[in-house]
């Protein structure tokens, strides 16, 4: 860790190694938003990217809710790469913003199987390989949705709730082992997932209120995401475990208030 941490001079000026030097790392979701910005900022980082999808344009193509092709998708991390380090279990749906009256059980099963059991198949089949290595990272998508209500459907939230509590007994259950798990909880992000809203904010002129709900007053991008995902994969992050990091421009930072009554610095 401290070689990959260190700071060299070369030619009088101070260059820091790529954070992920020799890493290997596989990402789910990776075709597009979120997945696809992290596969591209963790390889320009210096690791080793297994990317995987349901859709085209990953590496493979992988359900990231089902268990024998997460098992596939971890042994052929581990046979062509000689093992895995960092694993972002990434992938998820967002099943509209159906009432609890108008969802079915069949709605809640998909949901979950793809957005609370894939992250525990990731943690369940990569935490050996990841600990056989010495130690590393494993990140999943959580959500403000998560959190409390409000920034999502019933199901969506329940499955994202469920991952913050995920990784937090997952970080218990795998003390000594060297593998961490973290969760990463964005709030409105330009991705697929959310085409529809922004869609509809452009066209009916509102863009200006996409974010309107937390300080920044703006949404945020995939890279802003993936950002977060590099801090927890490297070793920047070695003493953060069994964390829910939001990454939300402040809107989880308040309960819902009318601004006029705020108290404001500026």
């Amino acid at each position: 860790m401290a070689e990959r941490l260190s700071v060299v001079r070369s030619r009088g000026y101070d260059v820091k190694m790529a954070r992920l030097t020799g890493k290997v790392a596989v990402v789910t979701g990776a075709a597009s938003g979120i997945g696809k910005a992290t596969v591209d900022l963790f390889r320009s980082e210096g690791a080793t990217v297994l990317g995987a999808d349901v859709s085209q344009g990953a590496d493979l193509t992988t359900d990231a809710g089902d268990e024998a092709q997460v098992k596939a998708l971890v042994d052929q991390a581990v046979a062509t790469h000689g093992g895995i380090d960092i694993f972002f279990a990434n992938a998820g749906i967002s099943g509209g913003l159906t009432t609890i009256r108008d969802q079915t059980a069949d709605d809640w099963a998909e949901i979950l199987r793809i957005n609370l059991i894939g992250p525990f198949l990731a943690i369940k089949y990569a935490a050996p390989e990841i600990a056989r290595r010495g130690g590393g990272s494993i990140v999943c998508t959580a959500s403000v949705a998560g959190i409390r209500s409000g920034a999502g459907g019933a199901a969506y939230s329940a499955s994202k709730a469920g991952v913050i509590n995920l990784v937090q007994t997952a970080a218990q259950q795998l003390a000594g082992s060297g593998v961490r798990v973290n969760a990463i909880c964005p709030g409105l992000i330009e991705t697929g997932m959310t085409k529809d809203i922004y869609d509809l904010a452009r066209a009916t002129g509102r863009e200006d209120r996409l974010g309107d709900l937390n300080p920044l007053r703006r949404g945020g991008q995939p890279i802003e995401i993936a950002n977060a995902a590099l801090f927890l994969a490297s070793d920047e992050s070695s003493y953060v475990n069994g964390a829910a990091i939001v990454v939300d421009g402040g809107l989880a930072s308040s309960h819902p208030t009318t601004r006029k009554f705020e108290l404001r610095m500026l």
